[in-house]
């Protein structure tokens, strides 16, 4: 019997909020093989939860990459253990550029791996695994990303604490409807998808987290929601867009126990509206918060910083739109990120920092979220602040080539400094040996645009 090692190369908080992990060990368990879970504060990553098995003695490790910053853990955990079976990894990492990754891996998966995993399991050499569409070795041309049509959800789940708290996670859409410019979404799981109503499974669980990219554009969120209120859940959404929410559906939210209403505004500024194409006005915000006021009791607002054109004067913008929602809502946290130009995006062409000179770019950068950290303190505003370094790091990892292993190894981020400039359109990438099914063209086509309006506001 064939034994699999299921490799969340980062906190079990995490690993159990993910609803991809959740249907591979149970697809995997149901399949004939054995299945354990494996996480980076649980035995180090080197024993199983189940049964505090060695990773060495299983056949075959399945390591789901769901962050840059993983890498460095994943690559620790393959070292420290001694495992010299299949090393095959997946994830959204993997799905915008695993490149930095083939020295430690035998395979990636390219896609969504419900179709394929028993083929995977099953696989016990490398040419075996090159049979499987999505898979990619390093000595493929090129690889088309695979995808999977959403159908019934699965039924069981393990149930642990979470991200969201002791919950069921339903997972209602994969893929994104809007075309937002610095989001990998919308190319690494198009076609969007919803998972209709009927294809939804009863919960026995008291708690429901529902997931999706942006939960509230489903056609059937409101029924959705109702349904699992009527049966006496507490409901949870990832996030809602602040455009979407009326007064209804603030009020469907509060019968469900939400106390915190995440929305992500990206920017305050509408000078970068047209950079971004979030499309959330400043009117979106202030009325979402305002619907919150009788409601909820804390409003979390994600923004980032570092985008192409952006000046001071729009971070102000960010602590002005905090503070203008701290004055209906009593508790308000913002997250700000640095923007990281991601593979397969209109943006992937940007510098990091936003300035053409990187070290001026990262100055400002500094300046920006150390401003945005004392401000939020004066005006009595929850602050989670990112540190720029790491970002820059998910920047050089997510934009290289193999030579960028060596960041792995140790070496400092500094000489891969280039990796954070900005990149010409005209030149090869990395990453397009993968196809996503969209043309190159049209991205060019929309970072021209970007860089025209920057232009013509300067």
């Amino acid at each position: 019997m064939r034994r699999v090692a299921l490799v969340y190369p980062n906190r079990y908080v995490g690993g159990i909020a993910n609803t991809g992990l959740q249907y591979m060990y149970a697809k995997i368990n149901e399949g004939g093989a054995v299945c354990e879970r494996f996480y980076s504060d649980i035995f180090e990553g080197l024993r199983s939860v189940e049964t505090a098995t060695p990773l060495k003695d299983f056949d075959v490790a399945l390591f789901s990459l769901q962050y840059e910053m993983d890498y460095f853990r994943a690559v620790e955990i393959i070292r420290k253990s001694g495992f010299d079976g299949l090393k095959i990894a997946g994830g959204p990492c993997v799905m915008e550029n695993p490149l930095p990754l083939l020295n430690y891996f035998d395979a990636f998966f390219i896609g969504e791996v419900e179709d394929h995993i028993e083929e995977i399991v099953n696989a016990r050499s490398v040419e075996e695994l090159e049979s499987i569409p999505g898979i990619y070795t390093g000595r493929e041309g090129r690889v088309k990303r695979v995808y999977s049509k959403l159908g019934r959800h699965i039924e069981k789940e393990i149930i642990g604490d979470g991200a969201y708290g002791r919950c069921f996670l339903l997972e209602i859409g994969r893929g994104c409807v809007r075309r937002c410019r610095f989001c990998i979404v919308r190319q690494i799981y198009f076609p969007p998808r919803w998972r209709r109503k009927d294809l939804l499974p009863e919960i026995e669980d008291e708690k429901v987290a529902i997931i999706a990219p942006s939960p509230s554009d489903h056609p059937e969120f409101r029924e959705i929601l109702q349904h699992y209120v009527e049966e006496g859940k507490q409901v949870s959404p990832s996030s809602v867009r602040a455009d979407t929410l009326s007064e209804e559906l603030a009020d469907l939210l509060k019968d469900a126990g939400l106390r915190t209403l995440t929305i992500a505004p990206e920017i305050a500024s509408p000078a970068l509206q047209e950079i971004i194409n979030k499309e959330i006005t400043r009117e979106d915000v202030l009325n979402a918060a305002e619907l919150a006021s009788t409601r909820f009791e804390k409003v979390k607002l994600y923004y980032m910083v570092g985008l192409p054109g952006e000046s001071f004067e729009d971070v102000k913008a960010i602590v002005e739109q905090a503070r203008e929602v701290k004055k209906l809502v009593r508790r308000v946290e913002v997250s700000v990120n640095p923007l990281v130009p991601k593979p397969h995006t209109p943006l992937q062409w940007a510098p990091f920092g936003g300035k053409d000179d990187i070290r001026e770019g990262v100055a400002e950068l500094r300046k920006k979220l150390e401003y945005i950290r004392k401000e939020s303190k004066k005006a009595g505003i929850e602050a989670d602040i990112s540190s720029y370094r790491e970002f820059a790091i998910q920047t050089i990892l997510s934009r290289g080539d193999r030579k960028v292993s060596q960041l792995l190894e140790g070496v400092s981020h500094r000489k891969f400094e280039d990796y954070l400039r900005a990149i010409d359109v005209d030149s090869s990438l990395p990453w397009d040996f993968i196809d996503h099914g969209y043309k190159k063209a049209r991205l060019v086509r929309e970072f021209e645009m970007v860089m025209e309006t920057i232009k013509k506001t300067l």
